[in-house]
């Protein structure tokens, strides 16, 4: 290799890591500080999530839904709470749980190859840990609805396929791994990498369509099936499948390199 190449070479590189190596949050904006909540043992980050109304679902005109989205319906969400600024890193589960199940290693980055199991062991331990027993994974309309931020477009940010590079890895931009969280823009109310990186846990059952589901917000347990549910997209996803409304059914000791969960903390 000719001496200009390998300089270019090594800036590439050292450019690459300067960029992976940014604050993480580092496009935050003006989020108000009485807003966030850290966790006192991991330093896990909770944004506060208001009280509210919104509809759940995807109409029949969204292109790339699924007839699990449906019917849409509305769901009040009677208490305001905490949700993790973004999903669980691997820094903050081996604080817990003294290892790392991760196939993409990196301490910032999302930890992954956990099960819905193994994300109720990591809920239970923080608890502990401090003394409450607020902690838990989200119901599917309260994730839902944090994504949206109030809005009820295809995306948090809207229709146009093309913007989210700005907010999300998907198989179009990863390079078929995980990132640091972060690194991309929030929603409207401060929640990071909802719309891609890994898909997350939540805490309900899965159910093939939404007829009688719960219009509270609460999380929908009854059924007799063995499945659970996950949300948000991942850096393996086609952006068609990146959007608020989007899930998928997974059994609960499921273990792959692009799911992972994030934390809701009740008030």
């Amino acid at each position: 290799m000719g001496i200009k190449s390998y300089i270019n070479t090594v800036r590439y590189y050292l450019k690459k890591e300067e960029i992976e190596e940014l604050p993480i949050f580092s496009q935050a904006g003006n989020l108000d500080d009485s807003r966030i909540f850290t966790s006192p043992f991991t330093g896990m980050q909770f944004v506060l999530i208001p009280a509210g109304k919104f509809e759940m679902g995807s109409p029949f005109e969204v292109k790339g839904r699924s007839d699990s989205e449906s019917p849409v319906h509305k769901v009040t969400i009677q208490n305001s709470f905490y949700l993790g600024r973004s999903a669980v890193t691997q820094k903050q589960w081996e604080k817990i749980m003294k290892n790392n199940p991760s196939h993409f290693k990196g301490e910032d980055r999302p930890v992954e190859m956990v099960s819905w199991e193994d994300a109720q062991k990591f809920a239970t331990k923080l608890n502990d840990k401090e003394g409450t027993d607020k902690y838990r994974l989200p119901s599917e309309a309260e994730w839902e609805y944090a994504c949206r931020a109030g809005t009820q477009t295809r995306c948090f940010f809207g229709e146009d396929e093309s913007k989210l590079n700005e907010y999300a890895w998907h198989a179009g931009n990863s390079g078929a791994k995980t990132h640091a969280v972060g690194r991309k823009k929030p929603n409207p109310w401060g929640l990071y990498d909802i719309h891609g990186n890994v898909w997350e846990w939540v805490q309900d059952e899965w159910h093939d369509n939404y007829n009688g589901a719960p219009s509270d917000g609460s999380v929908w347990e009854e059924g007799n099936g063995v499945y659970r549910v996950s949300r948000g997209c991942s850096w393996l996803c086609d952006t068609g499948f990146c959007r608020s409304a989007g899930r998928f059914k997974r059994e609960p000791e499921s273990c792959f390199a692009n799911l992972g969960f994030r934390l809701l903390k009740e008030l």
